[in-house]
């Protein structure tokens, strides 16, 4: 056989790595290709609710058959949507995909394989991995905006009184901002009032965040509360979810039911965790609530009231472990109900509140 010349040997060297080199690339460019998310039309930064929808799209690039889009709006928590009957998004045969969504701060778009089952809510951003095999979130478009609210002075201090629907208590909740006044007394009055075949609910909030410290609450007596009602003052950071919103809570209620020997309680978020909530009874008649806020521990101290002067003490908590730390949270007095299929809300009825005070 005729040997091969140094030149032909060269050229064979050089072909070979070029194909070995090809080959590699296509190889990393296999494995390191994973489809994503292009949006298209992200709609404004608004602060969530029921009275404003609008449309949210964009484009897949190298999704598989059968995947899906899971479309979450972030205000307060992350809300699927549009809601939690109609999770998931098809993608069409150009790759687009286009649904409504009511408006938050944020929006996360998902493609998950079939089979999966969204969250209807989160608490902190979403993630990819497992099902979700590609993740994209984006701001919403201009200056956040926030819904309307009632301006209102009560204590020396100023508040926002609500005036859009709210989920919280595990069920949508109206609120009319005529049911938060205060009288001639500078009383503050919340109420849950039935009107046109609905019940409305009050909220208001501090416009500033007051950080450490301790926050005193002087509420006239609540024992008339049906089983349904629920009246609270508690902390919430709409843009803390990796904190739990910063929440922590004094709360007055039987959660719909009658039997429960226990009208109230202490807690932090989340309530899931043991520990994270102590129940207590509290007694008829005038009461002091004091929440003392501290690097590391918060403690709840609940007095009988006699005048001017705080007595004996009813209950008293301190919790050391999850305590969130100050951010953007803002003081929120709240009256609202909760589902009950036995105890359904029958009359309503009204919260007075006779003073707030924060002392540093």
């Amino acid at each position: 056989m005729k040997p091969r010349s140094r030149v032909t040997v060269i050229r064979l060297r050089v072909l070979r790595l070029a194909l070995c080199l090809v080959l590699s690339g296509c190889r990393s460019q296999s494995s390191n290709s994973a489809p994503t998310i292009e949006f298209t039309r992200v709609p404004p930064a608004a602060q969530g609710g029921d009275e404003r929808v609008d449309t949210i799209a964009g484009r897949i690039h190298g999704s598989h058959p059968d995947e899906q889009i899971v479309i979450y709006a972030h205000s307060g928590p992350w809300w699927i949507q549009p809601d939690p009957d109609h999770p998931f998004v098809s993608i069409q045969s150009d790759s687009t995909w286009s649904t409504p969504t009511h408006l938050g701060f944020d929006y996360a778009a998902l493609l998950v394989e079939p089979g999966y089952h969204p969250p209807l809510t989160l608490d902190v951003n979403p993630t990819a991995g497992g099902m979700v095999t590609s993740l994209a979130i984006v701001k919403g478009s201009g200056s956040p905006t926030f819904a309307p609210t009632k301006p209102l002075k009560f204590s020396g201090y100023d508040w926002a009184v609500r005036t859009v629907p709210s989920n919280r208590g595990g069920s949508e909740s109206l609120y009319d901002p005529d049911n938060a006044w205060t009288d001639a007394s500078g009383a503050l009055h919340l109420r849950i009032n039935h009107r046109s075949g609905l019940w409305y609910c009050a909220q208001l909030a501090l416009t500033r965040s007051l950080g450490y410290g301790t926050y005193i609450l002087r509420v006239r007596d609540v024992s008339h509360l049906e089983p349904a009602e629920v009246f609270s003052m508690y902390t919430f950071d709409e843009w803390h979810g990796d904190q739990y919103y910063g929440e922590m809570d004094v709360e007055m209620s039987r959660w719909g039911d009658a039997a429960d020997p226990n009208n109230a309680q202490y807690g932090i978020q989340p309530f899931y965790v043991p520990g994270n909530v102590y129940r207590f009874k509290a007694p008829a008649g005038p009461l002091t609530y004091t929440m003392r806020w501290n690097s590391g521990s918060v403690t709840f101290t609940t007095r009988s009231s006699s005048g001017s002067t705080a007595g004996t003490v009813v209950a008293e908590h301190e919790f050391t472990a999850g305590v969130p730390a100050p951010g953007q949270e803002k003081v929120k007095l709240q009256v609202y109900l909760v589902p009950s299929d036995k105890y359904p809300l029958q009359e309503g009825g009204e919260v007075i509140i006779d003073k707030f005070e924060y002392l540093p």
